[in-house]
């Protein structure tokens, strides 16, 4: 088990540990700055290269809130925890129709605890990579075209609702415990794009933008964290940074995500003291040890890296 004061001193822990406010509020002030931005760019420039951009942007800022969330999860935003988990809901996962509440226990207590071993509740999603290219390409589009997200969102709202057999004002009042916060904040969303005369944005982009390029971007997330890595067993090679330049921290990994290998040996540190835990490692000597990748295009390349079956083998 990874001890951190065996790599780290306790001055350096202190460091790496301490919580700005300001920081965490500009954070969650700058994904919705920029989803809406993304907006008012295309409104002034309506055009199709506009549209796209704004597409991609907003797709990436919505993984930008779940990060957020996810930090919220760990107590990690804010000091004052009623004040944390307000964020880490209502300002940011709510939206996405995620639950911190129901994640946070099968995070900490499930994936970062078993990490990669047979009881990471996680592993499923790691566990079939390499795959083809064929197969990549395929998975792509189903997450272009809408397909993913209507697939695990229709199972969302159905379970939210309960058993048909039960009683119609049981399943409502069900459903309503359980999507009361998605549904109040997209309807915020809604009535803010409606006062300014542009309703139909939150259809083409906000709820577009969420069940495409939003779905790729959590899959690649997903892949290069903790797909094919090399050791199972050690904590400095069972998970993954990937080095990002600055096209995909805006696009794929925003707000420090892709530091993931010092998220989990330090699941205490607030992801923008992240790259700082990564200087200390690689001037202390881990850097050969630890699981790294150039960049995603990198990871993406391993993660479809399994040849192709013959003709003859895949008619058998």
């Amino acid at each position: 088990m990874f001890q951190a004061r065996s790599v780290f001193s306790d001055d350096e822990l202190l460091m790496l540990k301490r919580k700005s406010q300001w920081r965490a509020a500009w954070m969650i002030f700058h994904a919705w700055a920029v989803i809406f931005g993304a907006m008012a760019m295309f409104v002034l420039w309506p055009n199709p290269l506009t549209f796209i951009a704004a597409t991609l942007i907003i797709g990436a800022r919505q993984l930008g809130l779940a990060i957020l969330s996810h930090d919220a999860s760990h107590g990690l935003l804010f000091s004052n925890m009623k004040v944390n988990d307000f964020a880490g809901t209502w300002l940011t996962d709510y939206a996405l129709f995620g639950d911190m509440y129901a994640y946070r226990p099968y995070h900490v207590a499930g994936h970062h605890r078993f990490t990669q071993q047979k009881n990471d509740p996680d592993l499923g999603l790691t566990a079939p990579f390499p795959i083809t290219r064929s197969s990549m390409r395929r998975k792509v589009i189903r997450d272009l075209t809408g397909q993913t997200a209507y697939k695990q969102k229709a199972a969302l709202i159905r379970r939210a609702f309960g058993n048909a057999s039960m009683p119609a004002s049981q399943r409502l009042a069900m459903g309503w415990k359980r999507l009361h916060g998605a549904i109040v904040t997209n309807a915020i969303i809604f009535a803010i794009l409606a006062a300014t005369g542009h309703w139909f944005l939150f259809f083409a982009l906000w709820v577009f933008p969420y069940m495409t390029f939003h779905e790729l971007v959590v899959r690649i997330r997903s892949i290069a964290e903790h797909s094919m890595t090399p050791d199972n067993d050690d904590p400095m090679r069972n998970t993954r940074t990937t080095h990002a330049n600055w096209l995909m921290r805006a696009l794929v990994a925003p707000y420090f995500v892709n530091y993931h290998l010092e998220h989990h040996l330090l699941m205490a540190v607030p992801c923008y003291n992240l790259p700082r835990a990564h200087e200390i490692l690689l001037a202390k000597g881990y850097g050969p040890r630890m699981e790294t990748q150039p960049g995603y295009a990198a990871v993406l390349a391993l993660a479809a890296s399994m040849p192709e079956l013959s003709q003859m083998q895949a008619a058998a």
